[in-house]
């Protein structure tokens, strides 16, 4: 069995493959000044960015779940690889050699196929499919594409294929590539009953890409009368890397369009994608045999970098039909997920984009998304017109069941203006629309706090809270954290100025252990031309939360400046120790205090001539932090 992989060459990768390149396939960032990024976090739900990463110092930290790390850490989190199988990914795109040592054998790794294995297995399907849709067999599948108006131009784009009608097609193919059953299997390629036989066949298959490009899932339309599936599609099975929940048809050739338009169009189907590309909406994507869920809002939040209520516009569109309807209200529902304004966009006659790109031209794709309407606008006309407006209970019914949209609106500024419009629309007083919806409103807190109560009722004596450390973050701790910023991203601009400083000097238990990790690996001069310093000094944590607050050291800008030298540190380092001082002041000042000056002369007068000479170092170390600060600007 191959060894593990060397030291040198894993440090080669994390050196070479750029973290904030990496992170970019999964999330829009922003600068955040110091040479930081900042974007909206993978790894939890948040409406505020505080995921930060350092280009610099190749470090990644949440500052809202405490997740951080390097690049490596990163794609492990991310994609749910082995360390093995994310340092093989990175060095491959990094272009990177790895050798392996002889004699040490790699941990087991978990059961089942690589993930590497996964995608490589659906990149031979892809080009195989895609071979297939030039063959004899696939006139249908051709002809079922050109009266959709889409060329074989538009087919390799997409990267549109056939899934010959032969069973066992792909799964000879697969089996002369050297994947294993088991594999094509575990893939979603291969189904498995007397025999292995191909998941998908006789059909055209679109491939479901990652933001990346890499392939993993596929969606298959029936084009053959005879075809003994009833179900119009088929997609892909949940496999290790296909979370139909998480996945957007499209995204790969969306995401950057979606970034610099900061809009993203929501269709319902894989041809509708097409239309609206091949039209110039290229911010067009679609959900993969499921509704859009809250966990498909999460995705594109990333990529549009959603934050604030003017930071983009997320656009649905509907058939104007019942079910398209139901669509658009199970789409509120999720509505809260994002801070864009969101929109829905409904075509004539309830054509989809594709069908009103291929009837009226791609001039018309393009004004359907124009003239968008709000949701809620378009939620409000649904709600009222399943109800009669002639009816005093019909407006009654109107109005209730009005109220919980208009109580629900994120920006409760507008409520009192949709108020105002309701109460036109369904033809009452304001005041009793004001009424419906404050009913409305208090509703689900009523309910929480009942339930509220039944959890908190007292079963057992209550137990005493646990001590909780205060945060990183307080003002208290402010020049603590700003010298151990300068010491881990800037060690070179740092060097021998810490000479004199011991953990003792840091009040907070995690900064202590930071500074204990530091001096553990060599001090702020061992780093000043290492390139590595930022993961050694994690390496040489010894608890979890100093690890965690290390990796937020490391991304979080500099205050003040953005090219730390020697002078601006020394600054640094005279208020740390002026307060290391002060506090020694105070501890001197409450013992004198406590002293009897009569029965206790000698140790008075002692503890009074400390307190002197304390006052006087205190001093110096004052002049010198605002002479340094002064030197350094």
């Amino acid at each position: 069995m191959a060894g593990r992989i060397r030291d040198d060459d894993i440090a080669e990768v994390r050196e070479k493959a750029r973290i904030d390149d990496v992170v970019s396939q999964y999330v829009t960032l922003k600068r955040a000044g110091g040479g930081s990024l900042k974007g909206l976090c993978p790894f939890h739900d948040e409406k505020t960015p505080s995921f930060n990463v350092n280009p610099a110092r190749q470090f990644f930290h949440c500052f809202g779940c405490g997740e951080g790390g390097d690049v490596i850490a990163f794609l492990m989190k991310v994609d749910g690889l082995t360390f093995t199988e994310t340092v093989e990914r990175l060095a491959e795109k990094a272009g990177v050699q790895l050798r392996r040592e002889d004699g040490d054998d790699e941990p087991a790794r978990p059961r089942g196929p690589a993930r590497g294995r996964l995608i490589e297995a659906h990149k031979v399907a892809q080009e195989f499919y895609a071979e297939q849709l030039a063959s004899a067999d696939a006139v249908v599948a051709r002809q079922f594409l050109h009266q959709r108006g889409f060329d074989q131009a538009a087919a390799e784009m997409f990267g549109v294929g056939f899934a010959p009608r032969d069973g066992e097609a792909l799964t000879r193919h697969l089996r002369g590539r050297r994947f294993t059953d088991e594999e094509s299997v575990a893939a979603g390629l291969v189904a498995h009953g007397r025999s292995h036989y191909d998941r998908f066949r006789g059909r055209l298959v679109w491939p479901i890409r990652e933001a990346n490009g890499d392939t993993i899932g596929f969606g298959a339309r029936r084009i053959f009368d005879d075809d003994r599936i009833e179900a119009k599609y088929l997609n892909t099975s949940e496999t290790a890397i296909y979370k139909k929940s998480q996945v957007l048809y499209g995204i790969d050739l969306a995401r950057s369009a979606m970034k610099d338009a900061q809009q993203a169009v929501v269709v319902e189907g894989y041809t509708d994608v097409m239309a609206c590309h091949l039209a110039g909406v290229r911010t067009a994507v679609a959900s993969c045999g499921t509704a859009f869920g809250t966990d498909h809002a999460r995705v594109l939040r990333r990529f549009l970098g959603d934050h604030d209520e003017t930071s983009g516009e997320v656009i649905f569109t509907f058939d104007g039909d019942s079910a398209g309807q139901k669509a658009a209200m199970k789409v509120l529902e999720s509505d809260q997920v994002f801070a864009s304004q969101t929109y829905v966009a409904v075509a004539p006659e309830g054509m989809d984009p594709c069908d009103l790109r291929l009837q009226e031209g791609d001039e018309a794709v393009r004004e359907l998304v124009a003239k968008r309407q709000p949701l809620y606008r378009f939620a409000l006309d649904n709600i009222l017109n399943r109800h009669d407006l002639d009816r005093a209970d019909g407006r009654i019914d109107a109005l209730r069941d009005a109220a919980g949209l208009v109580a629900s609106i994120r920006d409760k500024t507008k409520v009192e203006a949709f108020s105002r419009e309701l109460a036109h629309m369904v033809g009452v007083d304001v005041d009793e629309v004001r009424t419906e919806v404050r009913r409305a409103a208090s509703r689900p807190a009523r309910t929480e706090e009942r339930r509220s109560s039944r959890a908190t009722a007292p079963t057992e004596a209550p137990q005493p809270p646990r001590p909780t450390l205060p945060s990183l973050s307080d003002p208290r701790f402010l020049i603590e954290r700003e010298l151990l910023k300068l010491v881990i991203q800037h060690p070179s601009g740092v060097g021998r100025t810490t000479t004199h400083v011991t953990a003792s000097d840091f009040t907070h238990p995690t900064f202590q252990g930071v500074w204990e990790a530091v001096t553990a690996a060599g001090g702020p001069a061992a780093g000043a031309d290492d390139p590595g310093w930022s993961n050694k000094v994690r390496g040489a944590a010894t608890e979890p939360a100093v690890s965690a607050a290390i990796t937020e050291l490391g991304v979080e800008p500099v205050r003040g400046t953005s090219d730390p030298n020697p002078t601006f540190a020394v600054a640094y380092v005279y208020r740390l120790q002026e307060l290391t001082t002060s506090r020694r002041i105070a501890d001197v000042k409450a013992r004198l205090q406590r002293t009897n000056p009569v029965d206790q002369a000698l140790d008075y007068n002692r503890m009074f001539g400390e307190l002197v000479m304390l006052e006087q170092h205190r001093r110096k170390l004052r002049e010198g932090a605002v002479g340094q600060a002064g030197a350094s600007s």
